[in-house]
Parts: C-alpha cells; sequence; structure tokens
C-alpha cells in the first residue's frame, strides 16, 4: 500500500501505524517547510515513506493480527482486509457451509483447513457423474482443485442430506474460548445455561414463496436471547453432553410462544409489504390513466380550435362551394372530436375494469398460507 495516498493526490490508509523513536510530525513539518512545489513535496514523501517502508510494514502487520485476535466477529465480517492478510478468513456463508461440510463428510473426506478437503468417498445419493473424487477449494483460493461453493451438486447434496436427519432433543455445550474471534453479544451469556428452539417458517402468498428461520431461546432464569445472540451462540464449537433429554411443559410452552410471536410479527410485515405493493400497482394504473386523459383532452382541445377556425372559415366564404366544403370539413373535425371524446370515456370505464380486475387479482392472492417446521431444540450451556 501507499502510506501518503491522499496527500497531494495519492489515500491516508494508516498514518497512525507508526510507533518509532523517528518525530513523525517533525519529519513531515519539515517537508512543508523545507518544499515549495507539488512535485517536490510528492519527491519528499516518496523518500520518507521508502525510509519507513519496513517500519510501516510491520506496524501494519500488527495491526491486522490485533485486529483478527480482538475484534468482534461482526466488524471483522465489515471491513475489508486484505486477503492474503487475513489468512483465508471466510465470510459467513464460506463458514457455515464448511462446517456443515466438515459434518456430513466425517469419514468420507479429510479437510486440511477452513477451506479445502479431499473428498475420498461419496456420500449417499451422490452422483459421480457431477460430483468427482479429488480436492475441493472455495472460490478465490489458489491451486488448481475443483471449486466448491453453494449450488455446487455435492454442497447440495450435504445441505439435503443434513435436512432429511431427525434431530431430538439433545443438551450441547458450546466453547466460547475454543471460537476464534470474539463475540461481545455472548459474553453476558458465559457460565449460563437455557434452551433454545430453530424453526422453519415457510410463507406463501402473491404466488411467493418465502422462508424465514425463527430463533427461540431464553436462560435458565427466563430471560429471552434475541435473534442475534441466537445465532451467534450455534455459531461456537460445541459437544453433545447428552445425546436425548425431556423437556418440561413450562420451557415447552415459552419457546412456542416466542415462536408464535416472532411468526406473528412476520406476518404482519409480509402483509404490510402486500399493502405496500397492492398501492403501488394501484398508483401505476392511476398514472397510466391520468396520462391518456393529459393526451385526449389535449387532442380534443386541438379539434375544438380546428373546429372553430373551420366555422369562421365557411362563414367567410364567398362562393357556395367554398361554405360546402367549409361545413363539410366542420362535420369531419367533429366527427373525430366525438370520436376523441368517446375514447376518453372508454379509457376511463378500462381504467376502472383494470382496478377491479387487479383487486380481485390481489384479494386472491393476499391471502398467506404458511407452514412452521420444527427443525430441532437443545438444552444449551456456554462455557
Amino acid at each position: 500500500f501507499k502510506l501518503f495516498e491522499g496527500v497531494f493526490g495519492t489515500s491516508d490508509e494508516v498514518l497512525g501505524a507508526i510507533e518509532s523513536g523517528v518525530d513523525f510530525e517533525k519529519r513531515i513539518a519539515d517537508i512543508y517547510q523545507r518544499c515549495r512545489l507539488p512535485e517536490d513535496i510528492s519527491a519528499a514523501f516518496d523518500q520518507l515513506q521508502k525510509e519507513l517502508s519496513d517500519e510501516i510494514k510491520a506496524a501494519m502487520s500488527d495491526t491486522r493480527r490485533k485486529l483478527l485476535e480482538n475484534f468482534d466477529d461482526e466488524v471483522r465480517e465489515k471491513l475489508k482486509i486484505r486477503e492474503q492478510d487475513s489468512q483465508a478468513i471466510l465470510n459467513q456463508f464460506e463458514q457455515r457451509l464448511m462446517q456443515l461440510t466438515r459434518h456430513e463428510l466425517d469419514g468420507k473426506a479429510d479437510f486440511f483447513n477452513h477451506a479445502a478437503f479431499d473428498l475420498y468417498h461419496l456420500p449417499k445419493e451422490a452422483d459421480p457423474g457431477t460430483i468427482p473424487l479429488g480436492r475441493y477449494e472455495l472460490p478465490r483460493r489458489s491451486g488448481d482443485a475443483l471449486t466448491y461453493r453453494l449450488g455446487h451438486p455435492l454442497a447440495e447434496v450435504v445441505i439435503r442430506q443434513a435436512k432429511q436427519r431427525s434431530l431430538p432433543t439433545a443438551t450441547l455445550e458450546f466453547d466460547y474460548g475454543a471460537h476464534d474471534g470474539k463475540v461481545s453479544i455472548l459474553e453476558p451469556l458465559l457460565g449460563q445455561r437455557g434452551v433454545l428452539s430453530l424453526s422453519l417458517l415457510r410463507v406463501e402468498a402473491l404466488d411467493q414463496v418465502e422462508e424465514h428461520l425463527l430463533f427461540a431461546a431464553i436462560t435458565a432464569s427466563g430471560k429471552s436471547l434475541d435473534r442475534e445472540q441466537a445465532q451467534r451462540l450455534l455459531s461456537l464449537p460445541g459437544q453433545v453432553i447428552q445425546p436425548t433429554v425431556a423437556l418440561s411443559a413450562a420451557v415447552t410452552d415459552a419457546l412456542e410462544t416466542l415462536t408464535d410471536q416472532q411468526e406473528a410479527a412476520l406476518h404482519q410485515t409480509i402483509a404490510q409489504r402486500n399493502a405496500t405493493f397492492f398501492e403501488t400497482e394501484a398508483a401505476k394504473l392511476d398514472a397510466w390513466a391520468d396520462d391518456l386523459k393529459v393526451v385526449l383532452e389535449r387532442e380534443i382541445k386541438e379539434l375544438d380550435r380546428q373546429i372553430k377556425d373551420a366555422k369562421r372559415a365557411a362563414t367567410a366564404a364567398l362562393t357556395l362551394e367554398e361554405k360546402l366544403a367549409g361545413q363539410k370539413q366542420v362535420k369531419e373535425l367533429e366527427k373525430l372530436r366525438n370520436q376523441k371524446r368517446r375514447s376518453l370515456f372508454d379509457a376511463q370505464d378500462e381504467v376502472d375494469e383494470q382496478r377491479d380486475r387487479l383487486i380481485a387479482q390481489i384479494e386472491g392472492k393476499l391471502e398467506q398460507t404458511s407452514e412452521l417446521l420444527r427443525l430441532f431444540t437443545i438444552r444449551w450451556s456456554l462455557g
């Protein structure tokens, strides 16, 4: 990078990364005192950057290392860190895909890091014609490996296999210390335990199907976790302590209440969005009607002017032939004007009919049909 970009056209990435015995501020002040022309100033900055290049690189490397170690995961996801310095930090979807793949291909693949694995045995339902054995890597990685991503036939098999599995209520222990990163919103939950359920809500409305994940989680003391906390909790490393456990009716009711509240809120959001869609479509129809009305009224007004001129010309005509020709022209213009008026009325009727059709069409689609599927429920503890 260029440290002094932004100074005379060149970005200021991080000036404060330098820590040494060099009095940095004095060096810059000296440059401005000695140099008067822009090219002299630019050359002086280039020389200073060259002298401090090793220190700049070391400071930036240390800064990035500290960032990766101490920043929250959500902050790291939003920062643009160079790929070679971030040591292949994966985006959220890639992380989840690789975690799921590692679990589902246990005994069928060897994983080398968070971005690559060797597939040596096909999972069930896998098509050898579309899923070859060999090394797979996530996109943007080096080497000649097969590209592994969402949508890949192997990924689809892995996801389908996981979705079809029946999951009994179990006890899981999550290990915050084993997570590579910092998640501030989970730190208040350290040492606590509780229950969590995840449900899939599928809603069909306006000929579209939407799917939403509903998180319901509470601590042993009865405090609810928000959606972000529940999501982050499930992203931590963990282990099954008890493969099957029973939940009390009170706990089950509490989870169902939280799920029902989220479902109701989502239905309300979808209903409001559908109402906005109807208003938008109705506004488009009204705008089209207004435009058509303006055009026709303008044409009718122009015909009125032409008829008036034609009548005046016919009255002023000197011969009978000219008067007859003028009256004929007036009749033709009046006939055309009547046609335009009928077109205006017909257009207004058409708009009303289209609005009625729109209302009937949307009324039939506004009714939401939904299906709620409980994916799993766990007892959890965070240590």
